[in-house]
């Protein structure tokens, strides 16, 4: 699944944190973006709980202390998407793009969006669109998007192309390794696979999802005793994990 994004802001040394109470209630100190960014913190922090009313009523609040913030815009667009109203969210974010056309954020996740209505070509132009913004620096996230919804397409080769891009920016991106390292299995590459799964399981120790592919690996290479230890490995960590009923079931 292709990954929206939307990060909190710190506060700064500078200007402190703001809060609002659930009356509306802010500051008079605080100015518009302000009152906006406190409104979509406390909304995502409800959309994540499931509190759907509450959440829109902040994104809301939001909107009405500054409708052109994007963040607030973005906010209210994936409300949108998350509740199945996408025509709803289309609106916001071509809203967003026009306002904030050279913002790379509202790009990644209009492509997002896009992705999930099966527009794949759309959407991976929005993914290369949000990498050329001027400050953008979530540009191995973009590209492992643009991967991910490759792969939706069923477009293996470029697919791999753009999670080679991801991984050339974050090495350790443990999403874009992994299925980097799938479709090396796929096509029979288990060396380069081998190797960047010890890589991984090196950095993040050993996970569900790394000793099922290494599984899948050493039994496809013809190694039966590295898969055996693969699977004991499985079973010892994660007996309840899905993986391991795949295994039990031969489920390849």
């Amino acid at each position: 699944m292709v990954r929206w994004t939307m990060y909190l802001l710190l506060c700064s040394f500078m200007a402190g944190c703001v809060t609002v109470d659930e009356s509306g209630n802010v500051p008079q100190s605080m100015n518009k973006i302000e009152a906006s960014e406190a409104r979509v913190t406390l909304g995502l922090g409800y959309l994540e709980k499931g509190q759907w009313q509450r959440a829109r009523d902040n994104f809301e609040l939001a909107l009405r202390y500054a409708p052109r913030y994007y963040r607030a815009q973005n906010a209210m667009a994936y409300y949108y998407q998350r509740v199945d109203e996408p025509e709803s969210a289309e609106t916001m974010y071509r809203q967003a793009l026009k306002d904030s056309p050279k913002n790379g954020d509202v790009r990644n996740n209009y492509g997002v969006f896009l992705c999930s209505q099966g527009r794949y070509d759309d959407a991976i132009n929005e993914f290369e669109r949000a990498i050329k913004q001027p400050y953008y620096y979530l540009t191995s996230a973009s590209y492992e998007n643009a991967a991910l919804c490759s792969l939706e397409q069923g477009n293996q080769p470029q697919a791999r192309g753009y999670f080679e891009k991801a991984l050339s920016y974050d090495p350790y991106r443990a999403r874009s390794m992994l299925n980097l390292s799938k479709l090396d299995i796929e096509t029979q590459n288990f060396k380069e696979a081998r190797v960047r799964l010890f890589k991984f399981n090196k950095r993040y120790g050993y996970k569900a999802d790394s000793l099922w592919l290494l599984i899948q690996l050493e039994q496809l290479a013809g190694s039966d005793s590295q898969a055996d230890k693969y699977a004991g490995i499985l079973k010892a960590q994660y007996p309840n994990s899905q993986q391991y009923q795949k295994y039990l079931a031969n489920e390849y």
